[in-house]
């Protein structure tokens, strides 16, 4: 699916709000990878999953995940080779524990899941590595009962720190000690037992300085009395080490012999947590599973955007009687939610999450869902709104078929009013034959004009309230709405005399051409009748009201309405509102003057000048200019 779509019609947006109900990063993951797909059956296929976890959520209201999220981490170490420590052990336990839960529960769901409990065959159960595992480690510490070997050496470790207490334990009851002891107590300094001693006394006391007091106070000497006891013990321990390294290696490696098992369960358990996701999410905004087609069939009944509180509640049909569907409508109305409403629920139904809406809903599946929405304007490359919009455009036109539904908001605008209308309509008209679902949103009256000629096409409406201007947020179905622009500036308190004339020229077309200065003017034309007034002749001075300059008159259109105009030796057009008569040309130039000569400048006549006469210098140059031409022409 077009990721522009994804992003415009907050897709992406909607799915990380599922995401909150996943428990586990297998499940996100699962959920953010699955994309809208325009498969039927997948379609209905996943939207059964979601309609069986939602009925089991509301009959249990709790589905046994135990120790999934702590295996992600968990399965890299082992994929890698690496001995997990005694707590990890401890949580592959745990999720072995949970594995056997789910499996059973999921199970016992046939009645309310035929389809999901069916999953629950593939989960592999290891109960023997679970009960190795809890019979060697307890609390994250490798115990006694692990192996023989282990409980022999521990056993030997014990009766040897016995001996060194009570060796030690003398030592303080001695009369000939007592002076040199700083604190009458046994402490481990490096894994060995020492005895606190006054700093002074430090060569008096026989034995080895293990560590020193931070104050430099007290040092803590080992007795040369237990000496060898240590020694023993320190033997001990690495045995100990060594052992409990080979149980954890032991039990890794059971672990790692497991893993594709564990790896098929957790792709189940990863699918699980997704779908009771999207059940979670279902029961969050009421939703329910429509009905699904593959024939551009679109009819939605109170149906409302996910993401916005408050949204009223919409009807809307397509791909039945009618294949485009034009909506109008004031600013600020409504338009731009409905288009990204069908958008949305469109996109959820294809990726088998449940809609608001009533139950009395059909979505059809589309191989492609294509938007033009909101304000494209790019100013990394300088391109204008309209540009930008039309860049999208062109590339949704190339790519869209049979099987897509167009969403465009405000077709056509930001450009001039009548070639934006016309583009927009010939777009249109293009999506039609393709055999493509439109639906646009428009202010041009010209577009709505054009749907309700079109057979296949409908117009709707945004409702709005007269008495306190603000829209219903309704749409209206075979009706056509308008900007209520006059209606809104007078309940603005427009004078009304500027509302009347806006409102003539709306249905008239025809301008007020009185409304010229004429002080400037000769007393024949100020003198002429309306229409009369601003007509020029060749030759005639005018003044640009816009830019001041003077120039004269080279033609006029055949309209009337344009004037082209010679200034500082260049042409250029303008509307005849914004030229003023200077002098006329019968008052400026004697009989039977030459006007052209008044468009063509010094150099221009010289030069024709020469030529009459013969100049070998002109003609030089000619042939000249000419090589250079050819040379140019030909790359050289």
């Amino acid at each position: 699916m077009n990721e522009q779509t994804l992003e415009k019609l907050q897709y992406t947006e909607l799915i990380q709000r599922v995401e909150r109900y996943c428990i586990s990063g297998f499940g996100r993951k699962l959920l953010r990878n699955q994309q809208p797909t325009s498969h039927l059956q997948t379609v209905k296929k996943r939207l059964q999953e979601t309609s069986e976890a939602r009925a089991i959520l509301d009959a249990s209201s709790h589905v046994p995940f135990i120790g999934v999220s702590d295996m992600e981490p968990l399965i890299g170490k082992i994929s890698r080779g690496i001995q997990l420590e005694a707590g990890e052990l401890e949580a592959v336990a745990e999720f072995f524990r949970g594995a056997r839960k789910l499996k059973r529960f999921m199970a016992e769901q046939t009645f309310f899941a035929p389809l999901l409990s069916l999953y629950a065959d593939e989960m592999s159960e290891r109960r023997s590595i679970e009960e190795e595992i809890v019979r060697s480690i307890r609390a994250g510490r490798v115990v006694d009962e692990a192996s023989k070997e282990l409980k022999r050496t521990r056993k030997q470790i014990d009766i040897l720190e016995g001996r060194i207490e009570e060796r030690l334990t003398k030592f303080l009851k001695s009369a000939a000690n007592r002076e040199a002891i700083q604190d009458a107590f046994v402490t481990k300094k490096q894994d060995r037992f020492t005895i606190p001693i006054k700093a002074p006394y430090k060569h008096k006391v026989a034995g080895t300085i293990i560590d020193t007091s931070n104050r430099g106070t007290t040092v803590f000497i080992e007795p040369e009395a237990i000496s060898k006891l240590n020694a023993e013990l320190a033997v001990k321990r690495t045995e100990e080490a060594v052992e409990i390294y080979q149980v954890l290696a032991t039990l890794t490696g059971m672990v790692a012999e497991a893993l594709p098992a564990i790896e098929t369960t957790l792709d189940v358990i990863a699918q699980y947590d997704m779908v009771f996701a999207k059940g979670k999410y279902s029961q969050t905004i009421e939703g329910i599973s429509p009905r699904v087609n593959g024939t551009g069939k679109i009819r939605l009944r109170q149906v409302r955007h996910p993401l916005l509180d408050g949204a009223v509640p919409l009807d809307f049909s397509l791909g039945e009687t009618y294949r485009g569907l034009i909506i109008t409508g004031p600013n600020a109305g409504g338009k731009t939610v409905v288009l990204k409403t069908i958008g949305l629920l469109t996109l959820m139904t294809m990726s088998g999450l449940h809609i608001p809406a009533h139950s009395d809903t059909d979505i059809s599946t589309f191989d492609d869902v294509f938007v033009d929405i909101g304000d494209n304007q790019d100013m990394g490359s300088a391109l204008s709104t309209f540009s930008a919009h039309m860049n999208n455009v062109a590339t949704i036109m190339q790519r869209a078929g049979k099987r897509s539904l167009l969403l465009f908001d405000e077709i056509g605008s930001g450009t001039e009013p009548n070639e934006g209308a016309a583009l927009a309509i010939a777009i249109l008209e293009e999506a039609y034959k393709r055999g493509c679902l439109v639906v646009a949103s428009t202010h041009y009256g010209e577009i709505k004009a054009y749907s309700e000629t079109h057979p296949d096409f409908m117009n709707a409406a945004m409702q709005f309230d007269p008495d306190t201007l603000e829209p219903k947020y309704r749409l209206l179905i075979g009706q056509s709405g308008d900007s209520n622009a006059l209606f809104i500036a007078r309940k603005m308190k427009l004078p009304e005399a500027i509302l009347k004339q806006a409102s003539r020229y709306m249905t008239e077309k025809v301008y007020d051409q009185t409304l010229v200065d004429t002080s400037k003017l000769t007393q024949e034309v100020v003198n002429a009748k309306p229409e009369l007034i601003q007509q020029f002749e060749k030759g005639d001075r005018v003044r640009l009201l816009e830019t001041n300059q003077v120039g004269l008159v080279y033609a006029t259109d055949d309209s009337g309405r344009h004037v082209t105009v010679y200034t500082e030796g260049t042409f250029s057009d303008h509307p005849l509102r914004r030229v003023r008569l200077e002098a006329q040309a019968v008052d400026l130039y004697p009989a039977g003057y030459d006007l052209e000569t008044l468009f063509v400048d010094y150099r221009e006549r010289k030069e024709a000048h020469d030529f009459e006469r013969g100049s070998k210098k002109a003609l030089r140059r000619v042939e000249k200019e000419i090589r250079a031409r050819q040379r140019a022409e030909r790359g050289e």
